[in-house]
């Protein structure tokens, strides 16, 4: 027995794949009408769904938001490993800076960042989800640099992967100043005129 039709003349579907088909909506939308135009209702009409149906998976706008950035961000976190770790870092913040400031995912991390502002249980689960793991991936990758002798053995590297991340995601969060390669390049200047074992 198939599912009866919803009211967008669209038959009904279930489980994962109208999940997936909700978080789509949402990054469409997101690409299209950034934070001012996103809210369950909106999803719903562009998706051909009652809002209740996406009540049904999501409690709030700020956690289907959440799902979204987690959908479309998964590949832009990790970091190549090509022996050259000023290299990586380079290539990977010059990768994340660009997705932090373009559609889908700088409209969608700004409107969460936005709703975590006043609601501590979305803040604390967006830095346990994303935060935590953008720190600890740069944390990973500067310490392998350091076993291998290109940073200095003596280092405590958690601070200085913290503020590596830090100063990318407040240009992208908090200042008109972009992300782009002399950005960067000051950044590692420094990073590796404190860390680097090379002159």
């Amino acid at each position: 027995m198939t599912d009866p039709p919803d009211p967008s003349g669209m038959p009904r579907r279930r489980g994962a794949a109208r999940t997936e088909e909700l978080l789509q909506a949402t990054l469409d939308l997101a690409t299209e009408v950034g934070y001012a135009g996103l809210s369950i209702e909106a999803v719903g009409r562009r998706a051909g769904v009652g809002k209740h149906t996406i009540y049904r998976r999501w409690p709030s706008m700020p956690a289907l938001l959440l799902d979204a950035l987690s959908r479309a961000w998964t590949s832009d976190l990790g970091y190549r490993d090509t022996g050259d770790v000023r290299a990586d870092l380079r290539e990977q913040f010059l990768r994340s800076g660009r997705a932090l400031s373009s559609p889908p995912i700088g409209p969608v991390y700004r409107a969460v960042i936005a709703e975590a502002q006043a609601d501590s249980t979305l803040r604390a689960t967006l830095h346990e989800r994303f935060l935590v793991t953008v720190e600890q991936r740069t944390l990973d990758r500067i310490t392998r640099a350091q076993r291998t002798g290109e940073l200095a053995s003596e280092a405590n590297l958690e601070f200085a992967a913290e503020v590596l991340c830090g100063t990318l995601y407040y240009r992208s969060l908090l200042s008109t100043r972009p992300i782009d390669e002399d950005a960067v390049d000051g950044l590692l200047d420094m990073f590796m005129a404190a860390y680097g074992t090379t002159g």
